[in-house]
């Protein structure tokens, strides 16, 4: 299925596009997401489920300090986010095409991402799809792992019931994180939450919107 995002216009990801195939196998021993960046001793924030990139090519503009690995499992909107911040010029931009959660689990050591970013994810509303979605019990597992001490996740849906399901979730991970409220990063614009284009599209028709922010606990002793 394509969704025509190029208009008929060749995508060209370069080496800001990445594919699971150029990765190491995952038992292939230690991996550093970090070495994909030119600058691999800037700090990391990883987005989850990047879409075309909007938030990517807004927020790394801003900081150009920082390492920003976007993740998105739909080949097409993967290609056309790595092209757009191509050709931007973002060399602190990476956009991986794979699954986030195992990439997250089988492929980030621990204690080496800042924060990271999960906005408008996909809600699979219908029961035997609930195990798809991003927030389970495991997943907030390895977001403790991999973040560093105080790290940050951010979430952000106009869903009802997937904000239900998350919220249930962090409260039943309370002793892995410290629910916070949520700060608009400095490239949303007046009045917007994160500045999307499901953003953009989902205000225009009304809906609702959660965020939070969940800050990482220090292990248990």
């Amino acid at each position: 299925m394509s969704f025509g995002l190029s208009h008929g216009r060749k995508l060209d990801p370069g080496e800001h596009g990445i594919t699971r195939e150029q990765l190491p196998p995952h038992d292939a021993g230690d991996f550093d997401p970090r070495t994909l960046f030119n600058r691999p001793d800037h700090r990391l924030e990883i987005e989850i489920g990047s879409g075309k990139g909007t938030f990517l090519a807004q927020q790394a503009s801003l900081e150009p300090g920082t390492n920003f690995l976007g993740i998105e499992w739909t080949g097409e909107f993967q290609r056309y986010a790595a092209d757009r911040v191509r050709r931007h010029g973002l060399e602190n931009v990476r956009v991986l095409h794979d699954d986030a959660s195992e990439f997250i689990r089988y492929w980030c050591p621990a204690g080496i991402v800042d924060v990271i970013h999960l906005y408008f994810s996909d809600p699979w509303p219908k029961s035997r799809h609930h195990k798809r979605r991003v927030i389970q019990t495991e997943s907030l597992v390895q977001f403790h792992r991999v973040l560093v001490p105080g790290g940050l996740v951010h979430v952000v849906t106009d869903h009802d019931q997937l904000w239900d399901w998350c919220v249930d979730h962090v409260d039943a991970a309370s002793g892995l994180f410290m629910k916070l409220e949520f700060q608009p990063p400095g490239s949303a614009g007046e009045g917007e939450i994160i500045g999307t284009n499901f953003e953009r599209k989902y205000r225009r028709e009304g809906r609702p919107f959660h965020a939070m922010t969940l800050r990482k606990k220090p292990d248990a002793t």
